[in-house]
């Protein structure tokens, strides 16, 4: 069995119980082949229990479906099965457990880690990051920061594109 992808303070499971991949599959939003395709290629394993052998029914978890739609929703946007393998690797590897404080965006071409207003890591692109910015935050610096000049300029003196105005109408 491999780690879980994301643990999102979601309650611990039964280790005996789990969805059947039909249900998996159903929830997910996806075919049962893609589920089986998945589970062979290691995308997106079962951590209940993984097929044994012939007869034997993989059991997924919460979280496992909460994946497969995840992975559902990329493949929706435009994003390659193999951009999405990649992209999930590159989640593994950075230690993500929680999703709560996360955001994943896509534009069709690859797909970003957003973390916070000033993180944004591109996923595809092995963790290359990426420049973001928040406007709403910069608004809000630019608005402060007339503020403060305001309050520190005296009445009498003004810019120098109103002195240039003054200039010419005089």
């Amino acid at each position: 069995m491999t780690d879980l992808l994301f643990t999102d303070g979601l309650p611990d499971l039964d280790p005996e119980a789990g969805y059947r991949g039909a249900v998996a599959a159903r929830a997910a939003g996806i075919t049962y082949r893609q589920l089986d395709y998945w589970a062979r290629t290691e995308l997106v394993e079962p951590t209940i229990r993984n097929a044994s052998g012939s007869g034997s029914q993989r059991l997924y978890g919460f979280r496992d479906i909460l994946v497969l739609k995840l992975v559902k929703r990329l493949l929706d946007t435009g994003i390659s099965l193999q951009q999405i393998r990649t992209a999930v690797e590159q989640l593994r590897a950075a230690g993500i457990r929680d999703l709560a404080g996360t955001t994943l965006m896509s534009d069709g071409a690859s797909v970003y880690l957003c973390t916070s207003n000033d993180e944004v890591i591109d996923l595809v692109s092995r963790g290359q990051g990426v420049f973001g910015i928040a406007v709403g935050k910069v608004l809000h610096e630019v608005e402060a920061t007339l503020v403060d000049f305001e309050a520190t300029t005296p009445d009498s003196s003004v810019d120098e594109l109103a002195q240039r105005r003054a200039k010419r109408t005089a």
